[in-house]
């Protein structure tokens, strides 16, 4: 069978994990062009008034790959709505006149079937090979997060902020060729120490504020306006949680994990509120009690999951004077907006510090 061409929703620099998963199946991967505004409104412009904003950028991503020809869209999601995207995407965009194969990741609970899935992506891989670019992208995911980690942990506190991304854009530009795990596992160690080597004007005992909330707009900065950068640059610790190995594990895990994270959001949780929004609860409650400074919410406007999760949030927030910030994204939100609460949300954080401390 030729090779098929092949593309995906982005999301952060996932991309390149997706684009080496699709390459070493025998396929051609179609990456999608960066996010701009105008993939917002070409997603926006053809999908459902209401639905929330993650549908809309990936109908723009599509739209965008499906201009260069596509055999086969792979989409991926659940625990809400996003459950169903890939359907619904898929009829709009036949009705549009576009013809391709959708393969939808939804329903893989075990890694036998989420690689009996991936198989369909290039029809005659082999069951090894499959397993194998798994793992090489799966290692290539983890490398991106650790030194996405690093980065919102420290550029606040960078003496030179540039050196940092230096690295960071010289180690994703290296990531794309390093297919093999141990190419992987050598740029992982080599960046991290290239990125421990800068020198830091770090106090000893930094702001620390977490950040929860939907998959999506967590990882994806154009979605959220790089809300985790403007946090750190603010002098901030910023620390997140959801990552796209950590779903793809929770999601293995199934029930087992749902179980543990209700039990970890303490007196708040009975039953699980779907999606992440009992991860939300549980690290809120969890990073609060650790002495964390803050927290910052993200999600798509109308997300229901995280709706449900914020009237605990704020209860929390009230009853132990713990400052949360609320952040709700559609396709009408401003950087200018988003600038101006990250200021003013940073600024307390600083002015409580110096009161708890009696400066």
């Amino acid at each position: 069978m030729s090779r098929r061409r092949v593309t995906f929703p982005h999301m952060g620099e996932y991309w390149i994990a997706f684009e080496t998963l699709v390459e070493l199946l025998g396929a051609q991967a179609v990456v999608p062009p960066r996010m701009t505004r105008h993939t917002l409104e070409a997603g926006a412009h053809v999908s459902p008034e209401f639905v929330c904003v993650p549908f809309k950028y990936n109908m723009g991503n599509f739209l965008e790959a499906l201009e260069g020809g596509i055999d086969v869209i792979v989409q991926a999601g659940g625990g809400c709505r996003f459950g169903y995207y890939g359907e619904v995407q898929e009829a709009i965009l036949r009705d549009m006149g576009y013809d391709f194969d959708l393969v939808n990741l939804v329903e893989t609970t075990n890694l036998p079937m989420l690689v009996r899935e991936l198989r369909r992506i290039q029809p005659g891989a082999s069951y090894p090979r499959a397993v194998k670019a798994f793992l090489i992208a799966y290692r290539q995911a983890q490398a991106i997060e650790a030194v996405e980690d690093f980065v919102r942990k420290n550029v606040g506190f960078a003496v030179d902020r540039g050196a940092i991304d230096r690295v960071t854009a010289r180690f994703l530009r290296e990531l794309r060729g390093a297919r093999t795990l141990r190419a992987v596992r050598d740029l992982r160690s080599t960046t991290l120490a290239a990125l421990g080597a800068i020198p830091l004007a770090k106090p000893e005992n930094p702001l620390r504020v977490g950040v929860v909330g939907e998959l999506y707009v967590l990882m994806e900065p154009f979605a959220n306006h790089n809300i985790e950068r403007r946090l750190a640059e603010s002098g901030v610790e910023v620390h997140r949680f959801v990552t796209l190995t950590s779903l793809i594990e929770h999601g293995l895990a199934g029930r087992t994990f749902v179980r543990k994270t209700i039990a970890a959001a303490g007196p708040w949780l009975e039953f699980h509120l779907g999606a992440d929004a009992t991860e939300s609860v549980a690290k809120t409650w969890e990073l609060m009690n650790e002495g964390f400074d803050g927290m910052v919410h993200v999600k798509p406007f109308g997300c229901m999951p995280e709706v449900s999760a914020m009237s605990v949030l704020q209860r929390i927030s009230r009853e132990y004077t713990f400052p949360i910030m609320f952040m709700s994204y559609d396709a009408q939100t401003a950087e200018a907006g988003v600038d101006t609460r990250v200021e003013a949300f940073c600024d307390m954080l600083q002015m409580r510090r110096r009161r708890q401390s009696g400066a």
